[in-house]
């Protein structure tokens, strides 16, 4: 299994409204980079859910339900998305101030690669934000 992050500005999409939705196609990627890592997402793989730029928190956990298809927003055959569904909320949310903080997060993504939309993860990754999301 694979571990991955993505980000959604709450007021465009919010976990709330993932939740109501109960599935959704990850669109609207326009990053090669973030592009290759939605290719790369198999069905059965977790993702991170995090509000960028309001709040900048992981919120809960997903789970990729569809492995990569043709972006059915656009005619460019270059962009792909994934379907994903919701798996938990984390119970407290865990901040970008509390990951830049924790020594065991020092070479995260997020932290790296702070623009980049869709993001690997290590397993211990995931797991530590699980854990501070306890």
């Amino acid at each position: 299994m694979n571990y991955w992050l993505v980000k959604s500005e709450p007021f465009k999409y919010s976990w709330e409204k993932f939740n109501e939705d109960g599935r959704t196609f990850w669109d609207g990627v326009r990053n090669y980079q973030a592009r290759n890592n939605l290719k790369g997402m198999q069905e059965g793989d977790l993702v991170m859910f995090y509000h960028s730029n309001e709040g900048k928190e992981v919120v809960g956990i997903a789970k990729v339900v569809k492995e990569f298809y043709q972006d059915p927003t656009t005619d460019d055959a270059n962009w792909v998305v994934v379907d994903l569904s919701p798996v938990e909320a984390l119970k407290k949310p865990v901040t970008l101030e509390q990951i830049k903080a924790d020594e065991r997060l020092k070479d995260i993504g997020l932290i790296r690669q702070g623009r980049l939309s869709v993001m690997s993860l290590k397993p211990e990754e995931f797991d530590r934000i699980v854990e501070l999301g306890s």
